[in-house]
């Protein structure tokens, strides 16, 4: 059974994640929940205390799903698309605002997300890049920790809401073109052989 503070948090990560942080205030969450202002407090000193900790629920989910796209994937370019399929998912139901939101407003929680990613998701690009160049499936010439970078960096590109304003491209759409043009920048000859045969799958999967 979830405990007050588990629900809380949870309502919160839905929320934010949703509307955006900013436009989400401690009135709402209570509302939501059906309880007062007062019993979130009894939790969270501030809001700032719990988007901390709603970011650690986003943070959580992406460790748990890297370790598992690397654990089933066939392969490092395998590991690629169950990676995209994942976030194209939950980016479909996120709000472009989330980002800016906590950069602007939640200083303490950006700095988390951002050792986050430049920690721990580097490291699993690093590691996947290794694994494409071991297994002949990506090219050998490239400076790993250069390519690692700019992926890091595009990925979350797309959130710029000056480069890829909201009304004319959508996250998945722009998640999707950005790997595409990554792994076939990496891939050599037999890597983009399976990335045909990948996209060909998710296509009928889709069509389904």
């Amino acid at each position: 059974m979830e405990s007050t503070a588990e629900r809380i948090v949870g309502k919160a990560y839905e929320l934010f994640m949703r509307f955006g942080i900013r436009s989400i205030s401690m009135d709402e969450i209570a509302n939501q929940l059906g309880i007062s202002k007062k019993t979130i407090y009894q939790y969270y000193v501030d809001k700032d205390a719990l988007v901390e900790d709603a970011i650690e629920i986003v943070l959580k989910i992406n460790r748990e799903n890297s370790f598992r796209h690397q654990t089933e994937s066939e392969n490092a370019v395998h590991e690629v698309f169950l990676s995209l399929d994942d976030v194209k998912q939950i980016i479909s139901k996120m709000n472009p605002s989330v980002i800016f939101d906590l950069e602007k407003y939640h200083p303490v929680a950006f700095n988390k997300y951002n050792e986050f990613k430049n920690g721990f998701l580097f490291n699993m690009i690093v590691t996947n890049l290794n694994r494409g160049q071991s297994e002949g499936l990506y090219r050998k010439e490239f400076n790993t920790n250069l390519i690692a970078r700019f992926r890091l960096a595009s990925m979350f590109l797309i959130f710029n809401p000056e480069i890829f304003p909201g009304e004319e491209f959508n996250l998945p759409q722009l998640l999707a073109a950005t790997t595409d043009n990554f792994l076939y920048g990496i891939a050599n000859e037999r890597g983009q052989q399976l990335i045909e045969q990948y996209k060909l799958l998710s296509k009928k999967l889709i069509t389904v």
